[in-house]
C-alpha cells in the first residue's frame, strides 16, 4: 500500500520536474567527469601494464658508441638483472616518391634467431624478416598507414650515407613507440617519422657493428635495485662511450604516457568535485524554499500525528531521489563517453588492443559523494523542519517588511514605478537569497570564462612557440657534431636568406635532489631565428656564463636565478660541471635549457661544432634546397616548421587536450542549469504573489517585468564575481593540462570573458523566456489556492 508521504513524494518531484531535471543534470555532469576520467585513467595504465608485461618493454636503457659484445656477458652477471638485449641502432632517411622532404627513421635489430628477449614487436600484418635476407625489413604500422604502405612494397632509405633498396615484408608495433617522436622532437607526426627493424647482421653491417652494439635492454628481477644496476651499467659502459643508462619512466614514449595519466588523475580530483559542490548549493536553495512554501502543509502533516523524523524523512527523500537519480545518469555517461575517449587516447598512442577497464571504485565515489553533497545541503534545511510546530507552521509566516527600502531605495523610488519598486524592495530586503542564486549564476560564469581562457591558452601556445619563438622555415639535423664551417654550406645554398647555428647536448641536470634528462640548447648570444623569451614575450641575450632555463624546467628542478645548477654532459668527454642560473625564459613546447654555443662547445672542449641548424628559406627555391639537403651526407634529418604546426595542432586537439571540448560542453551545461534554477526558484515562490498582482489589475508584461527584472539583477551582479572565479579557475585547469609536452598559459583576454559573458547572458535569456511562457500560462484559481 503506498502511504500518503510516498504519493505527496510522486507530486512534488512531478512538480518541480524542471528543477529537479536541471539539478540533476548538473549532478550526472559531475559524475559523468568522474566515471568518465577515472576509466580512462584504469583503461590506459592497465592497456599499458598488459602491453609492456606481454611484449617484455626493458625496464632499462642504455646506449653507447660502441661497445663489444663481449661486455654483454659482464652485464648479464649484475645482481638484479633478469635478462639482457643488445642491438644496433642507428638514424636513416627514407625516400618518398613525389615527395620533396627525405621522411627521418630509426633503425633497429633484430635477432637472427627467435624472438627479441626485450621489446619484442606486435606484428600486425606480415612476417617476421628472415636473417638470410638482407633487404627484408619491419615497418611501423602508424607511418605505413599513414604513407599507404603495405607488405611487398619496397622503400629506398639511406643509412650511414649509403642508399639501399628494402622490402617490407611486416608491419609492426612495439612497446616502445607508443608515443612516437624523431629523436630529439617532441611532436608525433605519423607521416613524418618512422621505425624500420631488420636483421641484426644486416644492420650491424650497414652501421660497421659487427661483433659490436650500441643500443642495450635490461630487464631487471623483483626486488632489484635499480639505482645501483644503473651505475654498474654506467661504470661499465663508460670506456665505450656509454652515454647514460636510464630507467623505463625517463623513456620518451613512457614519460609522456605517465604525463597523461598524471594529468588525467589530477583532473579528476578537481573538476568533479566543483560540480557537485554547485549541485549540492542548488539542492540546498530549492529544498530551503520548498520548506518555505510548504509550512502549511508541514504544519497539517505533524497536526495529522507525522512525527519530525517522518516528515523529515520525506524531504530527505525528496533529496536523494535528485541526486541518486543525477547520480545514476552521470555513472552510466560516464561508460559511455569513457568507451569513445578511450578509443581516441589508445588509437592515438598505437596500442595494438584495448583493456577497457572501469574503476568500479569511481562508481562507489560518484554515487556516494553525489548523494552525500545533495544530503550537505538538505540537512541544513531539515533543521526548519524539525523546529516548526503545528501551531507555528499553520499559521502564515509573517509578510515580509518592504516599509523601507534603505537609503537607495529613499533616493530612486520617486523615479521608479511600481514593478520597479517592487523588484527593489525585493532586493534589498531578501539579499541573502539573492547572494544566494548570484553566488549559483557566478560559478557557472566562472567555469565558463575559465573553459573560454583555457581555449585562447592553447592558441596562444601554438601562435607564441610558431611564430615569435621559433621564426625558423626549416630545421636541419647533422648525424652528429660538424664543424661550424657546414653552416656557411648551407647559407651558400640558393634561397636559403638566413642559417643559424644550434647545438643540442644531452645532459642530465641536477639541483639538489631534483633531477631531470634532457638536454642543453646551444645558440648564439642574439639568436634570430630560434629564441629564448622572457615573460613579457621579448628575446634574451644569452649571457657569455650560465644557463637559461625554461619555466617548466625551473620549475621541475625548483630553480630560480642564481642558483648553481649540476650539468651531467651525456657525449663526448662528458665533463660534469656546474653552472649558474642567469635567466628562466618562456617556452611552451617541451623544457628546454639554453646556454651560449661558444660557451658550450669551451666546456666541451670542442670549439666550433654545431649538431644542427635553423633554416629561413625563399619558398619559391624550397624544392632545389630540399633536394640539396638530401644529398649531404652528413644530414640525419630536415623538419619543416609548418608540417610542425600542423602536427602540433593535431596533439592538442586529441589525447587530453580534447578533454577540454568536453570540460566546455560541460561548462555550458552547469551554467545553463544554475541559470535555469535560479529563474524557476524565482517562479515557484512566487506564483502565489504574482497570481495576486494578475488579479488586481497588473499585465502580463507588468508581472512578467517583476519575476525577470530580478533575474537580470542576479545576472549583472554575478558577472564580476565570476569573472574573478574563473580568473583563479583558469590557473588550475591549465595547471592539469599542462605537461612536460607543453604548457598551456593563463591568457586572459577580453574577448574570453566577453564570450563566456555572452553565454550567460543567452543562458538567462533562454531561461526568461521559458519561465515567462510558463508564467503567462499560469492557472490564477490554481495558483491562488492552498495547496493541502
Amino acid at each position: 500500500m503506498v502511504s500518503p508521504l510516498d504519493k505527496k513524494l510522486r507530486r512534488d518531484l512531478w512538480r518541480m520536474k524542471g528543477q529537479a531535471t536541471a539539478i540533476g543534470a548538473v549532478i550526472a555532469v559531475g559524475v559523468l567527469m568522474l566515471v568518465m576520467m577515472t576509466g580512462l585513467t584504469a583503461s590506459i595504465s592497465q592497456t599499458r601494464a598488459t602491453y609492456y608485461d606481454r611484449y617484455r618493454l626493458a625496464d632499462i636503457f642504455a646506449t653507447v658508441a660502441r661497445a663489444p659484445e663481449r661486455v654483454e656477458a659482464r652485464i648479464a652477471a649484475l645482481p638484479g638483472v633478469s635478462s639482457l638485449q643488445s642491438r644496433v641502432s642507428g638514424q636513416a632517411l627514407i625516400d618518398i616518391p613525389n615527395e620533396d622532404l627525405p621522411i627521418q627513421a630509426q633503425a633497429l635489430s633484430l635477432p637472427d634467431q627467435g624472438r627479441p628477449v626485450l621489446n619484442d614487436v606486435y606484428l600486425t600484418s606480415g612476417r617476421m624478416p628472415e636473417a638470410q635476407q638482407s633487404d627484408e625489413i619491419l615497418l611501423l604500422h602508424s607511418f605505413a598507414t599513414a604513407r599507404g604502405l603495405n607488405p611487398g612494397d619496397r622503400l629506398r632509405a639511406t643509412m650511414n650515407g649509403a642508399r639501399r633498396s628494402f622490402r617490407i615484408v611486416g608491419l609492426a608495433q612495439s612497446p616502445e613507440f607508443l608515443y612516437v617522436t624523431a629523436p630529439g622532437e617532441f611532436i608525433p607526426d605519423d607521416a613524418r617519422f618512422a621505425v624500420i627493424w631488420m636483421g641484426r647482421a644486416s644492420l650491424a653491417a650497414t652501421y660497421d657493428m659487427n661483433g659490436a652494439f650500441n643500443s642495450l635492454l635490461l630487464g631487471l628481477s623483483r626486488g632489484a635495485d635499480e639505482n645501483a644496476v644503473l651505475d654498474a651499467v654506467d661504470q661499465i659502459l663508460a670506456p665505450f662511450g656509454g652515454t647514460g643508462a636510464y630507467p623505463r619512466d625517463q623513456q620518451m614514449s613512457d614519460r609522456f604516457i605517465s604525463e597523461e595519466i598524471s594529468g588525467l588523475k589530477a583532473a579528476s580530483k578537481v573538476v568533479p568535485p566543483l560540480f557537485l559542490a554547485v549541485a549540492a548549493f542548488l539542492l540546498y536553495i530549492v529544498i530551503n524554499r520548498m520548506v518555505q512554501s510548504e509550512r502549511e502543509e508541514i504544519g497539517l502533516l505533524k497536526a495529522f500525528g507525522y512525527t519530525n523524523i517522518e516528515v523529515g524523512a520525506h524531504y530527505a527523500r525528496l533529496v536523494l531521489a535528485i541526486a541518486f537519480g543525477g547520480a545514476i545518469a552521470g555513472c552510466m555517461g560516464g561508460v559511455v563517453a569513457g568507451r569513445a575517449m578511450v578509443g581516441v587516447f589508445v588509437t592515438y598512442y598505437k596500442f595494438p588492443f584495448l583493456v577497457f577497464e572501469l574503476e568500479p571504485a569511481s562508481f562507489v565515489i560518484g554515487v556516494t559523494t553525489s548523494t552525500l553533497a545533495a544530503a550537505a545541503g538538505g540537512v541544513l534545511v531539515l533543521r526548519h523542519v524539525f523546529a516548526l510546530t503545528p501551531a507555528t507552521a499553520m499559521r502564515p509566516p509573517a509578510p515580509p517588511d518592504y516599509s523601507r527600502t534603505g537609503q537607495i531605495g529613499h533616493s530612486v523610488n520617486r523615479f521608479l514605478d511600481q514593478p520597479s519598486r517592487m523588484v527593489l524592495r525585493r532586493l534589498t530586503r531578501q539579499p541573502g537569497r539573492i547572494m544566494g542564486a548570484v553566488i549559483g549564476v557566478a560559478c557557472g560564469m566562472g567555469l565558463s570564462a575559465a573553459m573560454m581562457t583555457i581555449y585562447a591558452g592553447f592558441d596562444r601556445t601554438v601562435d607564441l612557440t610558431f611564430g615569435v619563438i621559433d621564426r625558423s622555415d626549416v630545421t636541419v639535423t647533422f648525424t652528429h657534431a660538424v664543424s661550424d664551417k657546414t653552416l656557411f654550406e648551407l647559407h651558400r645554398m640558393p634561397g636559403v636568406e638566413q642559417a643559424e647555428a644550434v647545438r643540442h647536448v644531452p645532459v642530465v641536470l641536477s639541483l639538489g635532489q631534483r633531477s631531470h634528462r634532457g638536454s642543453l640548447t646551444g645558440l648564439p648570444p642574439s639568436p634570430e631565428l630560434n629564441r629564448a623569451l622572457n615573460a613579457q614575450a621579448l628575446p634574451i641575450d644569452l649571457p657569455r656564463q650560465g644557463i637559461v632555463l625554461s619555466t617548466a624546467l625551473a620549475d621541475l628542478l625548483n630553480a630560480k636565478p642564481g642558483d648553481l645548477i649540476g650539468v651531467d654532459v651525456r657525449e663526448g668527454r662528458q665533463p660534469l660541471i656546474r653552472v649558474p642560473v642567469a635567466a628562466i625564459a618562456t617556452a611552451l613546447l617541451g623544457a628546454p635549457a639554453y646556454m651560449d654555443l661558444e660557451a658550450l662547445n669551451r666546456m666541451l672542449r670542442e670549439p666550433r661544432r654545431i649538431s644542427g641548424a635553423y633554416l629561413s628559406i625563399d619558398q619559391a627555391h624550397a624544392k632545389r634546397i630540399y633536394a640539396d639537403l638530401r644529398d649531404m651526407p652528413t644530414i640525419a634529418g630536415i623538419s619543416v616548421k609548418s608540417q610542425a604546426r600542423v602536427a602540433f595542432e593535431v596533439l592538442m586537439n586529441t589525447g587530453a587536450g580534447a578533454i577540454r571540448y568536453v570540460m566546455g560542453v560541460i561548462a555550458f551545461i552547469i551554467t545553463f542549469g544554475i541559470i535555469y534554477n535560479a529563474a524557476r526558484i524565482a517562479f515557484a515562490e512566487r506564483a502565489r504573489d504574482l497570481a495576486s498582482l494578475r488579479v488586481i489589475g497588473f499585465s502580463h508584461g507588468e508581472t512578467a517585468f517583476i519575476l525577470l527584472a530580478e533575474l537580470g539583477a542576479v545576472i549583472l551582479l554575478a558577472l564580476p564575481i565570476g569573472a574573478l572565479l574563473g580568473y583563479g579557475l583558469a590557473f588550475n585547469i591549465a595547471s592539469g593540462f599542462s605537461t612536460e609536452l607543453y604548457q598551456i598559459p593563463v591568457l586572459i583576454s577580453p574577448r574570453s570573458y566577453g564570450t563566456a559573458m555572452l553565454v550567460v547572458i543567452g543562458a538567462a535569456l533562454f531561461s526568461g523566456w521559458l519561465v515567462k511562457r510558463d508564467l503567462d500560462r499560469l492557472d490564477l484559481i490554481s495558483a491562488l489556492k492552498t495547496r493541502e
